[in-house]
């Protein structure tokens, strides 16, 4: 079932690709799930059984660590939780898979600090929740998974409904899509249908259920074009003054028998003594740790009452009314940056599986072992961005982005290689961030601190803002809001028609992103980017720097350095090789 549901996503990878909300030549979550998913089948192969329960904690396994981008994350998620409910089962009938499947939802829901309807997780939940009723009637596995399936493809037709951008572009959610052709390939094993399902035709207009029709005759229109921003205006409209648990508090507990006076921990209790305190509260106890995240206006009485259990560790505090914009969950697009999905799992029994194979280190109590204060692992696209990472003193850079994003198991690679007590990790891209704080859980001998950097202008101002003397604690807050302080700007070209933000978009056109939001689009690439360069500077900078993209032309640059000079003379202007691919310029303002 899993090496079919992995052939039908990889067959359909591209189509799930192609409902990416942004007409960008890089949406990437179909190839973001498929890799996930290619990550677990290899796992599944290196440790087969024929035990239910060690077969399905393979796959956890391997998509845990291959997790890529959001889509991968939350489906790591989804089958970890399956994981967990058939562990000790050397098969299941009919109401237990149910039940595993919707233990996975669970697993996923309760991970998620604002779950947003209308993408994967909603899919996911429609179709468990029908996999339960159905088996309470029917004994027979292929009959219940049937009809899940049925229920996902029912649910996916419904996400336009759920968010508005995606009806205003005329897509269902891609990573909602991915799942279905997951759940299609158990079905074609269960009803012992070919392996591997015919491949349509690329070019054929389509939506992700029923039968195959333009979108134009499923979807009708937005009444009115959506204020949108990537994804977080579509996904939570918050402005700052309405936060009113105002520090995002994180942290471990080590239980202590000794605190605990006899007494059993009741996690139910402690999540109700703590609710009092905020809200996004989430609490996941696993044998003698336990992970709370909430939203406290005082996070001293939170840790105050957490220390009456044991010890706390691996603390974390973010002035939210300083970096709101950073909790803002992203499902289905190219922006967003709650990265609290991986945080809430049992990741820590993972880790002490974890072979992560050479170079092998001595550990972080090692009296030989020498170790400088700090270190650093950036994300980079493009040999010129990674040299000025390099320069800026980035130990270790993954060369990622949009249409490779590294894996949680590449981000723990190279945190494990850098010698220093704390590592702050760069992603510099917001599909980037939850497969970076899952490897925060995975790295034991080192604190690692993951910066939400959602651009390369963000890590680059980041590691400038990043003070050797300083404690962690101050590093932390003065690289996060460096985050604050610039503008981001990006010129690529437009996959397919569409129109987002009242912007006519035609394939082929320049298209400039501020921010993660389309702002220009021309034919011309010098007029679409003096349209983004307008957009930034309207606020007021300082300085502008255009990074060049490897399909960069000279002439081109150096009209946009004099139109920079002319039209804004209080602004200096620099010009950096950035040799990325697919843009043609990444834009700092500051």
């Amino acid at each position: 079932m899993v090496e079919a549901g992995a052939h039908r996503l990889t067959t359909n990878a591209e189509r799930v690709n192609a409902l990416n909300v942004f007409p960008v030549p890089d949406g990437d979550t179909g190839t973001n799930m498929n890799l996930t998913l290619t990550s677990g089948v290899e796992e599944l192969r290196r440790r087969p059984s024929d035990h239910l329960g060690k077969a399905a904690e393979a796959l956890a396994k391997g998509l845990l660590m291959g997790a890529r981008g959001n889509s991968g994350v939350i489906l790591s998620q989804l089958f970890r939780g399956f994981a967990k409910a058939v562990s000790d089962l050397p098969s299941a009938n009919a109401q237990q898979v149910a039940a595993a499947f919707q233990n996975g939802v669970d697993m996923a829901y309760k991970a998620v600090v604002k779950p947003v309807e209308g993408t994967i997780l909603t899919v996911a939940k429609e179709a468990a929740r029908q996999g339960v009723q159905t088996a309470k009637r029917q004994p027979d596995v292929a009959v219940v998974i049937a009809e899940l399936l049925d229920k996902a493809k029912e649910a996916l037709a419904k996400t336009p409904d759920m968010l508005p951008v995606l009806k205003q572009v005329g897509v269902v959610d891609s990573g909602g899509q991915g799942l279905v052709y997951i759940y299609e390939g158990f079905v074609s094993v269960l009803d012992m249908e070919e392996e591997a399902p015919a491949e349509e035709p690329a070019d054929m207009p389509y939506v992700a259920f029923g039968a195959v029709q333009p979108l134009e005759e499923t979807l009708e229109p937005a009444a009115t074009p959506l204020d949108f921003t990537g994804h977080e205006r579509v996904q939570a409209k918050l402005a700052t003054e309405d936060i009113e648990f105002g520090y995002c508090t994180e942290f471990m507990v080590t239980l202590n028998p000794g605190k605990l006076n006899g007494r059993k921990f009741d996690e139910a209790m402690f999540r109700e003594e703590l609710s009092a305190f905020g809200d996004s509260l989430l609490v996941v106890a696993d044998d003698d740790l336990v992970k709370v995240h909430i939203h406290a206006e005082f996070p001293g009485s939170v840790m105050n009452l957490a220390q009456n259990y044991g010890d706390l560790s691996r603390i974390k505090i973010e002035n939210m009314r300083d970096q709101h914009t950073h909790l803002l969950m992203e499902e289905a697009g190219p922006s967003g940056a709650v990265a609290a999905l991986a945080k809430a799992t049992h990741l820590l029994d993972a880790a002490r599986e974890l072979e992560l194979g050479e170079p092998s280190v001595p550990a972080a109590n090692d009296p030989s072992r020498q170790l400088k204060p700090y270190g650093f692992v950036a994300v980079s696209a493009g040999e010129g961005i990674s040299g000025i990472f390099g320069s800026l003193g980035v130990d270790r850079i993954l060369h990622g982005g949009q249409t490779m994003n590294p894996s949680t198991e590449d981000i723990v690679r190279a945190v494990s290689e850098v010698e220093a007590r704390t590592v702050f990790v760069l992603p510099n891209n917001s599909n980037i961030i939850l497969a970076a704080q899952q490897a925060v859980e995975l790295v034991e001998d080192k604190q690692v601190v993951v910066i939400p950097s959602k651009s390369i202008p963000q890590g680059i101002a980041a590691v400038i803002a990043f003070q050797e003397e300083a404690a962690p604690e101050e590093n932390i807050g003065e690289m996060e809001q460096a985050l604050q302080q610039v503008q981001a700007g990006q010129i690529t070209h437009a996959v397919r028609d569409t129109q987002m933000d009242g912007i006519d978009i035609k394939e082929g056109d320049y298209i400039g992103i501020h921010n993660g939001r389309i702002v220009s689009s021309a034919p011309d690439l010098v007029d679409s980017c003096k349209k983004l360069i307008d957009s930034m500077l309207d606020a007021g900078a300082e300085i502008v720097t255009l990074y060049t993209g490897a399909d960069a032309v000279q002439e081109q640059t150096e009209e946009l350095v004099g139109y920079v000079e002319q039209t804004y003379q209080e602004v200096e202007v620099e010009v950096q090789d950035g040799g990325q691919p697919l843009y043609y310029y990444i834009i700092s303002a500051e």
